[in-house]
C-alpha cells in the first residue's frame, strides 16, 4: 500500500452544505436564513447580554467595594491551626501549605493571627505576627520569626 492509494474511512467525510442553488436544493431562496430582518444580513444580530433597548441588569446592579492596588495581602492562619504540628516543629509558609491549613500562600506570605489556643512549643516562621499571637506562641514556650 502507498500513500497515493489510502483514503478515508467510508462515510467519515461529510460534504459541505450548499446553500442558495434553487429550490429543489432545500436550500434555496434565504438559504435557509428565513424571512428578512436583522438576524438575517450579514453581520445582523444583537451583541452578548443585549435586552432589546431595556436597562441591562449589568448596569441596573449598584457598584460595591474596591481593589486597593497597594494593599497587603496576607494568607491568614490562626495560633489555634498550630494545634496540628508536633511539638518542636518549625513552622513554614510551605509546611502549612503542605498540611492544607492554606490553600496558597499569598503575595505578601503568612500573617498569624491570636484566635484560638496553644498547648505545644513551636517555632512559627511567618511574614507578619498580631501582638496575641506573638504572646500566645511566646507563652506555650515557642518561638517567633520573621520569614
Amino acid at each position: 500500500m502507498n500513500i497515493h492509494e489510502l483514503s478515508p474511512a467510508p462515510n467519515s467525510k461529510k460534504g459541505v452544505k450548499r446553500v442558495g442553488r434553487g429550490r429543489g436544493s432545500g436550500l434555496g431562496k434565504t438559504s435557509g436564513r428565513g424571512e428578512n430582518g436583522q438576524n438575517k444580513r450579514s453581520g445582523g444580530g444583537t451583541r452578548p447580554l443585549f435586552e432589546g433597548g431595556q436597562m441591562p441588569l449589568i448596569r441596573r446592579l449598584p457598584k460595591r467595594g474596591f481593589t486597593n492596588r497597594w494593599g497587603d495581602e496576607y494568607s491568614i492562619v490562626n495560633v489555634s491551626a498550630l494545634e496540628v504540628f508536633d511539638e518542636g516543629t518549625v513552622v513554614t509558609a510551605e509546611l502549612l501549605k503542605d498540611k492544607r491549613i492554606i490553600s496558597k500562600i499569598e503575595k505578601n506570605g503568612i500573617k498569624i493571627l491570636g484566635n484560638g489556643k496553644l498547648t505545644k512549643k513551636l517555632t512559627v516562621k511567618a511574614n507578619k505576627f498580631t501582638k496575641t499571637a506573638e504572646k500566645k506562641i511566646k507563652k506555650a514556650g515557642g518561638n517567633t520569626e520573621e520569614a
